[in-house]
């Protein structure tokens, strides 16, 4: 991991009238690393990724991304990520090929670009028989592993995940890790939330929310000697029993 501050927050917040969602959260994530961003539903981690990407202006505090100011660069931002939302994000009623185009135009690539890639990634994927099916059609696995790799498409610096592996059985979990760890390697920084504490133990850092703070930040390794347990759950159950509301 090159220690190259690709994403920084100083006391980050957001509020909605007297309600804070985001309560003066400050972290960096590095270049190329892996950064599991954690908490439970109503601890404010949706908010605080709307605020990342361009989406959502903060009420006080500062962060960039990529460089980019999240309160006067927001476009920047939008160009230089990838995201990948909880719920499938592409378009059932066109085909493979058609969704991938068609992010890919999003993006300004070229139609050479779009071409050799789309060919490439298919292969990867193994979809190659599957390329003029609509997405519709597709097992839960294959969508959310085709939803990954259009997020990354345009070779994006940074890409958000949203709890991309809910509901896919534990093999496509696997697979969908080694897509994220070849994106790692090639220099793209994987900011993830999970709801999977054992895919927690796969990230390079874990911050964990509690009512819009951020309680814990470090390697798994180094919070489970923290709070002298053996597990990430555990580790987050502890954490998690402080929590005073539930909505974000």
């Amino acid at each position: 991991m090159i220690n190259d501050i690709i994403i920084s927050a100083k006391g980050l917040t957001k509020k909605f009238n007297d309600f804070i969602a985001v309560d003066h959260i400050s972290f960096d994530v590095y270049k190329g690393e892996i950064f599991g961003f954690l908490g439970a539903n109503g601890a404010g981690k949706t908010t605080a990724i709307r605020m990342l990407c361009g989406l959502s202006l903060p009420s006080a505090g500062k962060a960039s991304v990529a460089g980019f100011d999240v309160y006067k660069q927001t476009e920047n931002i939008k160009k230089t990520i990838g995201y990948m939302s909880q719920k499938f994000s592409l378009y059932e009623d066109l085909t493979v090929k058609e969704n991938i185009r068609f992010y890919g135009g999003i993006y300004g690539k070229s139609n050479q670009f779009i071409k050799e890639k789309t060919g490439w990634l298919l292969q990867r994927l193994h979809l190659e028989n599957e390329a003029d099916k609509l997405v519709g059609s597709l097992p839960l696995g294959w969508k959310q592993k085709l939803a990954f790799s259009v997020a990354v498409f345009h070779e994006p610096r940074i890409v958000f995940l949203d709890e991309p592996t809910g509901g896919v059985d534990p093999v496509t979990r696997r697979e969908f890790w080694n897509l994220i760890y070849e994106a790692a390697e090639s220099g793209i920084t994987i900011f993830i939330t999970t709801h999977y504490m054992d895919e927690a133990e796969y990230c390079n850092r874990v911050s964990i929310m509690v009512d819009g703070r951020i309680d814990a930040l470090d390697s798994p390794a180094a919070l489970k000697q923290q709070y002298a347990v053996d597990s990430m759950d555990k580790v987050f159950l502890h954490l998690a029993r402080t929590a005073q509301r539930v909505d974000s």
